[in-house]
């Protein structure tokens, strides 16, 4: 008989500190089992914590849960395919369902995107796709870009690679040294011009900037700009219209490939299938994850041009293919999933809803300037963040020791609404099936909590 014994606890029980110790999670674990959120269920745009307390999702978890939690197809797609095949050999070959979601996303996807490589998650695609750049020069003759153009500000990935791509100062530094060959550049923060430039007598000096970057590193030695078209860290950066047509015309003028990483932007959360549409620009590489699997199993895709693609196929002796690979990349059961989710996305016109429910929650969140500290309302569809100042009319940021946005983040989680919060901004991105009642809950919960937040900071002066 075995000596192990196994001492599982129940999925809806609660759980002590020192369960908690067995975990090293995002956050430093000390603080969090103060107050542990642990989550037993969840149904349609609803969370169960193991208390049995209800929670809005006005994040699809972290921007992944696109069609829902328990969606009735993706579930139905999960359990079909767990009979047929969950692994196949991916040293040998590929599977049928994954070639089916390859054609499927080349189907949608704009412009000549039509060769995919699967990966498990955000930050395998966003490094491979770096791999992709660097090996796409050096198979058409310009070896020597290899340099990578990114901005501060963003985030692309927790593997060095994509690490040393993303531009987080409390992420990267205790990571450091990085991968040599990457550089930054400041992000179209319009709100907060980095150049105390006013858009648009800037002349977008926020792209053009890239270019001279590339001339002064010598062009000969860029291989790629990445970029998402809507940040995320930073307080959700929405570009003007005319910046990623701008970065689209430097890349082409230098030969340098234009990533697009939409790991959150993806798959209908701008209200279009990808943010490429919504502002009209096809990057050579685009990059997908979170909401193309829903949430329902690890998945990830690159999509690359034509002429990226072809750069990859060739005789074995003279061209070794793409060479970038991991064990469960194109797994079945992950791409039924992600069949799944394309059709219920399509079939339902969750675009529509996206861009209608995104309209009603934009709508809401203007109506939170009532309480005189909303100084900017950024994103688009369901993808939407709001910058909190002091006083509106000078943009003038509360001080350090009042992290507003933390805090008010914080009390809407406790009224039962997830969130994404920090020090100076809020944001939410909830599940393109949200109902017009739900992002009006939502909303009525942000507006109870910047009321009785503000009342509290008020009573604590007097």
């Amino acid at each position: 008989m075995s000596e192990y014994r196994f001492n599982l606890i129940d999925p809806k029980s609660t759980v002590d500190e020192e369960q908690l110790r067995r975990i090293l999670a995002r956050d430093q674990m000390k603080e969090f089992a103060k107050n542990p959120l642990v989550m037993a269920r969840a149904e349609g745009v609803r969370y169960w914590d193991v208390n049995g307390k209800e929670y809005l999702d006005g994040l699809s978890g972290i921007y992944v849960a696109s069609v829902g939690h328990a969606n009735p197809r993706v579930l139905e797609a999960v359990r079909r395919q767990m009979e047929v095949l969950t692994f196949a050999p991916v040293m040998h070959g590929t599977n049928s369902v994954a070639v089916q979601l390859a054609q499927l996303l080349a189907d949608v996807a704009p412009g000549d995107l039509n060769t995919v490589k699967f990966e498990c998650g955000g930050s395998e695609v966003t490094e491979a796709a770096i791999k992709m750049a660097r090996q796409y020069h050096q198979r058409t003759g310009n070896p020597r870009k290899f340099k990578i153009i990114s901005r501060y500000m963003s985030w692309h990935g927790s593997t060095m690679g994509s690490l040393s791509a993303s531009g987080l100062k409390s992420r990267r530094s205790v990571n450091e040294p990085l991968a040599p060959g990457f550089i930054h550049v400041f992000p179209p923060t319009c709100y907060r011009c980095p150049f105390g430039k006013t858009y648009p007598s800037c002349e977008l000096t926020c792209a053009s900037i890239i270019g001279d970057v590339i001339d002064m590193e010598d062009a000969d030695t860029v291989a790629a700009v990445i970029v998402e078209p809507i940040g995320h860290t930073g307080g959700i950066i929405d570009p003007p219209g005319d910046y990623l047509p701008a970065l689209r015309e430097l890349c082409d003028r230098h030969n340098v490939l234009l990533i697009f990483d939409e790991i959150i932007t993806g798959i209908g959360r701008t209200g279009n299938m990808f943010a490429a549409d919504t502002f009209d620009v096809v990057p050579d590489i685009l990059c997908l994850g979170k909401g193309l699997s829903g949430g329902y199993a690890p998945l990830s895709a690159l999509i690359c041009r034509d002429h990226i693609g072809k750069a990859f196929w060739g005789d074995a002796p003279e061209n070794p293919g793409f060479v970038e690979g991991h064990t469960y990349e194109g797994n079945p059961l992950s791409a039924a999933v992600g069949i799944a989710v394309l059709k219920e996305i399509i079939e339902r016109d969750l675009l529509e809803n996206a861009r209608q429910m995104g309209a009603r929650l934009r709508a809401g969140l203007e109506g939170l300037k009532r309480h005189g500290i909303v100084g900017d309302i950024r994103g688009k569809g369901l993808f939407l963040g709001v910058e909190l100042v002091r006083d509106p009319s000078t943009r003038e940021q509360f001080p350090p020791d009042v992290p507003i946005g933390t805090l008010i983040g914080r009390h809407a989680l406790r009224s039962g609404l997830i969130n994404r919060f920090d020090p100076h901004w809020i944001a939410l991105g909830p599940p393109l099936v949200v109902t017009a009642e739900e992002i009006d809950e939502m909303v009525a919960i942000l507006d109870r909590s910047f009321e009785e937040v503000l009342a509290g900071l008020n009573a604590g002066r007097n």
